[in-house]
């Protein structure tokens, strides 16, 4: 074993003065302690001057010793019988040293336009996107620009996140006025936009408390966090949580692993394995679910340790998975069997949630009320923001301690939140989204129609929905979003056979005319 320190060396009070008294303690503590005094350091850069305290260097001192481990900062007897080595040793390493806190003036932010901003990002930027080639400036309701001063239809609206669009002048309004007061502080304290947001969330679903994080991911890791604490605390040693193949949860590991698409997974296992405790079935499979449960139920792990089911987490409708929508009886199977088993039901309401769907939530289409769902993406209207939502036993499983979330709830997102949740109480914008969406629907499948060698099916609820390319159609959906582009519409693919169509729930019935017409011009030059 290797202790992170030795003891310290026995001092006497001497030791501790400006200079040390006799040659013994020099050569004993040669670089612990320095006293404050200015010092000029010639390092291969530069020379700087700068005052040190004693405090200081000997932290800096320690923690270059705890960072090496081919040099030790502990005098030894070798030490004391070759002076000028060990004084010429300690001199390099405080030259080595001193030239890693050479004190940097900040730079400002450069200048960036319209002309530049793509360089920069291949500069700059981790290339975890594919990005098409144009640079967006500004937007205004469901309309934005780029840096060319072209104007868009969004219909893409941040992914599922623009709720009411861009530059809504409420949404602007309250977080511009919630700036002016303050924008976060600790969960160590109430705060009234928090409190405000989460009785309006359960006011208006079944849930009965609210968990605030940051993120469609981070609300899905709580809600498999929440999940498996509740199958301990009934005597389970290796919960397990179903999904459905083809499913999304989110980009962080435990909801990567949750997400039932294992090119997702490529690249991030351990051994060959992601997070254990996670079972697929195909999505809308009544018996395949329910033959899961039950070897789930009935098989103990490889070491005989108690095993059974912790959740069954789905999505309503599969929105990257290729826009395909809950089968009521599917999630009426789900609920009865996780209340057989003891378990949760547990829905990511992270993109159909928040009014896109023509109701609220989701799963209020198909007829369940999970024990726990999440929301993200709409619920801040762009800014970011995600909740946890829990009912009856599971919304007391987390206690102080078990979970947390720095930003969670802070007053900024949450006062946005709020400014979302009364625009769609005022402006009944569920039945907007009822009626555009039926729109939608029926002129992506007159297109279809009459393009039938390139589109096929159109499915979806209210305004998130999807149309098939066919897998003969010459191109891709990545590849017929790139043309809609040119011609000013701007959509964004679910997998690489579905267009997807997701624009704010603010969009009237003309823009859903201009987008259709769009979308035709470009399918028409691909046929």
């Amino acid at each position: 074993m290797h202790p992170v320190w030795p003891p310290p060396p026995e001092r006497s009070a001497a030791a501790f003065s400006r200079e040390p008294t006799d040659e013994a303690t020099s050569r004993a503590f040669p670089t612990y302690c320095f006293a404050q005094e200015r010092k000029t350091i010639q390092t291969p850069k530069s020379t700087s001057t700068m005052i040190v305290s004693s405090k200081a260097l000997t932290v800096l001192f320690l923690l270059a010793a705890s960072a090496s481990t081919s040099q030790a900062f502990v005098p030894s007897a070798s030490a004391s019988t070759s002076t000028s080595a060990a004084a010429s040793a300690s001199a390099i390493r405080q030259t080595q040293l001193f030239s890693t806190i050479e004190k940097v003036k900040v730079t400002p932010p450069p200048e960036v336009t319209g002309d530049n901003a793509a360089g920069l990002f291949e500069a700059h930027v981790q290339k975890t996107y594919g990005r098409y080639p144009i640079t967006l400036v500004s937007g205004k309701g469901c309309n934005v620009y780029g840096s060319d001063g072209k104007e868009y239809l969004d219909f893409v609206s941040g992914i599922a996140t623009c709720a009411l669009g861009h530059n809504n002048p409420e949404l602007t309004a309250a977080v511009s006025s919630q700036m002016e007061q303050f924008h976060h502080i600790s969960n160590l304290y109430f705060n009234t936009q928090q409190a405000q947001l989460a009785t309006w969330l359960t006011d208006n679903s079944c849930a009965d408390k609210v968990f605030f994080c940051n993120s469609g991911a981070e609300a899905n890791e709580g809600a498999i966090k929440l999940a498996r604490k509740h199958a301990n605390d009934r005597g389970i040693d290796c919960p397990v949580i179903i999904t459905a193949i083809q499913s999304f949860h989110g980009r962080t590991l435990s909801a990567l692993t949750a997400t039932g698409q294992p090119k997702y997974h490529a690249g991030f296992t351990y051994g060959g394995e992601m997070v254990p405790g996670f079972e697929y079935v195909p999505y809308n499979d009544i018996e395949a679910l329910k033959a899961k449960v039950e070897e789930i139920n009935t098989t103990p792990d490889a070491q005989g340790r108690k095993r059974g089911l912790a959740a069954i987490m789905m999505e309503p409708l599969q929105g990257e998975g290729g826009i395909i929508p809950g089968n009521p009886e599917f999630f009426q199977t789900a609920r009865k069997l996780a209340d057989d088993s003891g378990a949760l039901l547990m829905c990511d309401e992270v993109q159909i949630g928040m009014g896109r769907s023509g109701h609220l939530w989701g799963h209020q289409k198909l007829g369940v009320e999970p024990d726990v769902f999440t929301s993200a993406k709409a619920l801040g209207g762009g800014v970011p923001i995600g909740a946890m939502m829990a009912r009856g036993a599971a919304a007391d499983v987390l206690t102080p301690g078990t979970h947390a979330s720095t930003y969670g709830g802070n007053p900024l997102a949450c006062a946005a939140g709020v400014a979302v949740a009364k625009y769609m109480a005022e402006n009944d914008l569920l039945e907007n989204v009822d009626a555009r969406g039926e729109q939608l629907a029926a002129g992506l499948a007159k297109i279809a129609e009459k393009y039938p060698n390139i589109l096929g099916e159109v499915r979806g609820w209210g305004v998130l929905r999807g149309v098939v390319v066919k897998d003969d159609a010459g191109c891709t959906a990545g590849e017929l979003v790139g043309d809609v582009m040119k011609e000013g519409l701007l959509l964004v693919p679910a997998g690489p056979s579905v267009v997807r169509f997701v624009p704010p729930l603010i969009v009237n019935e003309a823009q859903i005319d201009q987008a259709l017409e769009m979308f035709e011009e470009a399918v028409a030059k691909r046929a």
